[in-house]
């Protein structure tokens, strides 16, 4: 990969605001901080750190009651931390929920106490019969917007997993 990483995190911010997101809800994460400074730093978002992941989980379910796009941006383990708030909302009263994940744990992750994510987010999702799709490459950030339009056609919640590799390059750029 060549890209630089603030380069992804400004095409993924864009990608984010061509399909109508305007509200972005995150957790500090060391792999997403290039995605969460930009959008923070972009005024076509609302950004709203929060300190638990439940909280976006709400925020972005009651921005869809007031007709504002969202999205939902937090690592692998604190996704994990919300199935029930996910399954209780959003499946329940058929809420659309767009999330943006870390696929921690998985080749390209150099931290060994994250094995146990790259271990279960899949099967986790799988077993909610939550979508997703893995972006591991630049040319496939346009498919956000694909995947946050299929979250309002048939009104559930899809993930998208982005690698180590795609947010902080393969040599560990982008920061520590």
């Amino acid at each position: 990969m060549t890209e630089k990483t603030p380069d992804i995190a400004s095409r993924i911010a864009d990608e984010l605001a061509s399909c109508g997101v305007k509200l972005v809800a995150s957790l500090p994460d060391n792999w997403l901080m290039n995605v969460i400074k930009s959008v923070d730093q972009d005024d076509r978002f609302i950004h709203v750190p929060v300190n638990r992941e439940e909280s976006a989980i709400g925020l972005c379910s009651g921005a869809y009651m007031g007709a504002m796009g969202s999205a939902a941006l937090m690592g692998a383990s604190g996704f994990m931390t919300v199935i029930y708030a996910i399954t209780k909302i959003n499946y329940t009263y058929e809420i659309p929920l767009f999330l943006m994940l870390t696929l921690r744990g998985a080749a390209g992750d150099h931290h060994k106490h994250h094995i146990s994510n790259g271990l279960y987010l899949r099967p986790v999702l799988d077993a909610i019969n939550m979508p997703y799709l893995v972006i591991d490459n630049p040319d496939h950030i346009s498919e956000i917007s694909r995947s946050y339009r299929h979250t309002r056609t048939f009104s559930r919640p899809m993930a998208v997993l982005f690698t180590r590799d795609l947010l902080r390059g393969p040599h560990g750029g982008g920061g520590h």
